[in-house]
């Protein structure tokens, strides 16, 4: 299983690390504490020295209850980030967190290979056709309404059926327009109550009839830290745990804080396999 990040072939059948790099001031764990290019600098080939094969860049906190930010502001901040990791560190796979087309489509421009999409293509109607134009890697994850107002919507069915159904059909809109590498998020916490998320992580394994790469994003999430009574800079060995379970589950791609940890996770449960 593998994808196309600028012309290099990545082979998803051995898990790998993308790390996060939040250019926001209201992340629920590191916003803000990326100040200035040295630190940015730093911290990237901090990840990359670790082990990550992605650096996922986000400049617009999609936390609950997360304030809005402009297409403008979002692209102010995060292009020129790009700009410079890629001056500094050129061969680096970055991927821009965005659900904005126009975000997208300049930030692939600047030299980014990959869109990772918290609404699948639905809180912009154009998001799937520049995805299609630019023919690059698509994260497509679950969830409904948006960050401000996805904690109201979570009532279902069957949570693990309605999940599936919704990529079933995001699927087959990007595959129409010719997308071709496409990563599914399942969305923990993303219109999830505490108690939905585990239920998620204990079926996760359903999501490999898919057949598409499997991105797991739990570090240091509120399912974490408010299960153990404790705060997200205390969250990292249940990090570690939940991301041992999912890649026995099938994840291929574990988007963490913590790049060195989510290694060893992986490192481990491959001999495990072996």
């Amino acid at each position: 299983m593998t994808i196309n990040c600028k012309g290099k072939l990545i082979d998803l059948s051995s898990p790998k690390v993308m790390g996060i790099l939040n250019i926001t001031p209201d992340s629920f764990f590191d916003g803000g504490i990326h100040k200035n290019e040295k630190e940015i600098l730093l911290h990237v080939e901090k990840m990359l020295n670790e082990g990550a094969t992605f650096i996922d860049i986000g400049a617009y906190s999609s936390k609950p209850n997360a304030d809005h930010v402009s297409e403008a502001e979002e692209l102010s901040r995060i292009r020129p980030i790009v700009n410079l990791i890629l001056k500094e560190f050129p061969e680096t796979l970055i991927s821009i967190d965005t659900f904005r087309s126009h975000v997208a489509k300049q930030c692939i421009e600047a030299g980014a290979c990959m869109i990772n999409d918290i609404s699948a293509g639905n809180l912009d109607d154009n998001m799937l056709r520049t995805i299609a134009d630019l023919q690059v890697p698509y994260i497509m994850m679950h969830m409904r309404g948006t960050p401000q107002n996805m904690q109201q919507q979570t009532s279902y069915d069957n949570l693990v059926k309605d999940i599936l159904f919704y990529f079933s059909e995001r699927l087959s809109v990007a595959r129409a327009l010719g997308i071709i590498d496409i990563i599914i998020d399942p969305g923990f916490g993303f219109a999830k109550t505490l108690e939905q998320n585990y239920e998620l992580l204990n079926k996760l394994e359903l999501f490999n009839m898919i057949e598409k790469p499997l991105l797991v994003g739990v570090s240091r999430k509120s399912m974490i830290y408010k299960k153990l009574k404790t705060t997200a800079n205390e969250a990292l060995n249940g990090t570690s745990i939940l991301n041992t379970i999912a890649l026995q589950k099938g994840a291929s791609i574990l988007r963490v804080h913590d790049v060195k940890e989510a290694i060893e996770c992986i490192k481990l449960v491959e001999s495990l396999s072996r």
